[in-house]
């Protein structure tokens, strides 16, 4: 893929993507191969992460005014948030900045889970503690993957549950102590996630409408068992800005930011 439409002054200037998924390293890639420059910037919450081709930085920026000011004197020519579906914050925080400093921004999000197979039977809910709430109500052996930031939702209504946890990284505190916690990374199986739930009986699935490919399986094993789903809601993302769900559209308006 090339981009032949790039005005001189723009020529050299960055692209930063504002990273973590494989949305974004599957763009910077893209990028890099039609020559360009791309700086990928990760929040570092995740050990090892799975790093994108071309320049990477990691760590915040300090906030909105922190971020206005590196796209200044970065010359960065668009920016590209590439976040988690519920990275909100840092979202927020790219749309104040881009405007402050003058800089196109564009939204790169994978589609949602709300049309697939199945959907209409899931339990959908507002934010992480309607979703204990829902917990607490539909089963005794939850699996939750809603990451590890978000477990302190559930401690209280599902303290004497053995919930089954799986995280990427080890949870930050205690967790009750009925609770098993599983480490793993995506992508998983349907096979996997099948010997998953059966071996540990679990009667409840508890996730985010992250979608995506990598973890789909979990929700396709569930709805094929009857397992009572619950779902969080994506929060909507700022209203200024343009959302596009393939790499390739992201290219696309890149090559005219």
């Amino acid at each position: 893929m090339s981009i032949g439409t790039e005005s001189p002054a723009m020529a050299g200037r960055p692209v930063l993507i504002l990273g973590g998924t494989g949305e974004a390293r599957a763009l910077a890639e893209l990028l890099v191969e039609a020559g360009v420059p791309v700086v990928s910037s990760l929040a570092g919450r995740v050990s090892a992460p799975r790093l994108p081709v071309g320049e990477v930085r990691i760590g915040g920026f300090g906030g909105i005014d922190g971020l206005a000011g590196y796209l200044r004197e970065s010359g960065v020519r668009a920016v590209v948030d590439a976040t988690h579906p519920f990275a909100r914050v840092i979202s927020g925080n790219a749309a104040s900045a881009c405007g402050a400093a003058g800089v196109p921004l564009l939204r790169l999000e994978r589609p949602g889970w709300s049309q697939a197979p199945g959907a209409e039977h899931w339990h959908w809910v507002d934010g992480h503690d309607a979703a204990a709430e829902a917990t607490a109500r539909l089963g005794r052996r939850p699996l939750l993957t809603v990451g590890r930031q978000s477990l302190d939702r559930f401690t209280g209504p599902l303290a004497n549950v053995p919930a089954v946890v799986r995280v990427v990284d080890p949870p930050e505190h205690p967790l009750p102590e009925p609770w098993q916690v599983l480490r793993a990374r995506g992508p998983y199986t349907e096979a996997g996630e099948r010997e998953l739930m059966e071996s540990h009986g679990i009667d409840v699935l508890v996730t985010k409408d992250s979608g995506g490919a990598l973890t789909w399986p979990k929700m396709a094993v569930a709805t094929a068992a009857d397992i009572p789903v619950v779902v969080v809601r994506r929060p909507g993302p700022p209203s200024s800005v343009t959302v596009v769900d393939t790499a390739a559209e992201a290219v696309e308006w890149a090559a005219t930011a």
